[in-house]
């Protein structure tokens, strides 16, 4: 393709292509890269009173997260969507992959509270199904499913969230694995080998307890939705006994859930705090 009036050109590390965005054929528009986003965005925070040190921390990571990143990742995602490109945006702000890891583990530990919370919600509405009567029945299965779909919704997210930090801490390993060959110094390339073992051997205690109260959602899910097909094709007394009879199933399943989610949590905590105590990111 070439170069025209009212071309735009979007270049990441990863994709030397040419790509055409729609613009006035009047005027004569520059290329545009991530280097040259990145300045324009050190403009703009500056423009704002969030001037000299860029680095993730305060009001600049608030700006930069709300603003002018997520502008910065659709320009990545608008030409391919690579990985490298994410990368390329993130670091044009000082922000490395063991920032992003945290950030990540940071959201998984977020995303597993709201679950928690919502699989405790969903479990008092099963509780109070056994008190209602016939009359209201039909109320109790739109509450209860209304519950169901919510605690579905967050625990797609709390797979999701995990998705993403098995992706971002398996390009940090593989980076750092790549860039120990470049030490010079044999007695700082064996401390940081020493480092990235530590830290791997943390994560893969963490990514394990996440992952194992990933596999509890499911049976609890499972469960509730049993309950609400009972519920929604029979909306009379005999729905109601039997979902008495399983409700101690449900509460076990519940419990054994929280118990899985609490040590996750904790465990995501505790990597997070480790990172922060060795200066691997910034308090």
């Amino acid at each position: 393709m070439e170069r025209q009036r009212g071309d735009l050109y979007l270049v990441p590390a990863c994709k030397r292509e040419r790509l055409r965005v729609s613009a006035s054929p009047r005027e004569n528009l520059p290329a545009l890269t991530f280097a040259s986003f990145a300045r324009f965005a050190r403009v703009f925070l500056n423009n704002r009173g969030v001037s000299g040190n860029l680095q993730p921390t305060g009001k600049v990571i608030v700006a930069m997260r709300t603003i002018l990143l997520p502008a910065l990742l659709a320009a990545a995602v608008l030409l391919g969507g690579c990985q490298a490109a994410m990368y390329r945006a993130y670091e044009s702000f000082g922000i490395e992959k063991r920032d992003i890891l945290v950030d990540r583990v940071s959201d998984a530990r977020d995303a597993q509270t709201d679950a928690k919370e919502q699989f405790a919600s969903a479990l008092e509405q099963f509780r109070s199904i056994v008190e209602v009567d016939g009359g209201e029945l039909e109320r109790t299965y739109d509450r209860v499913n209304a519950e169901y779909e919510r605690s579905v919704a967050r625990a797609n997210e709390v797979r999701s969230r995990i998705d993403s930090v098995e992706r971002v801490a398996r390009d940090l390993f593989a980076e750092w694995e790549d860039e120990l060959d470049e030490y010079s110094n044999a007695s700082l390339r064996r401390d940081s080998q020493r480092l990235l073992t530590d830290t791997r051997n943390r994560y893969d205690a963490l990514i394990k307890s996440m992952r194992r109260a990933e596999s509890s959602m499911q049976p609890v899910l499972d469960t509730f939705q049993d309950q609400v097909l009972v519920l929604k094709h029979n909306l009379n007394a005999r729905a109601i006994g039997s979902l008495r009879k399983e409700l101690t199933s449900i509460e076990r399943q519940t419990a054994a859930l929280m118990k899985d989610m609490e040590r996750s949590i904790a465990e995501a905590n505790e990597f997070i705090s480790s990172m922060k105590r060795e200066g691997q990111v910034d308090g």
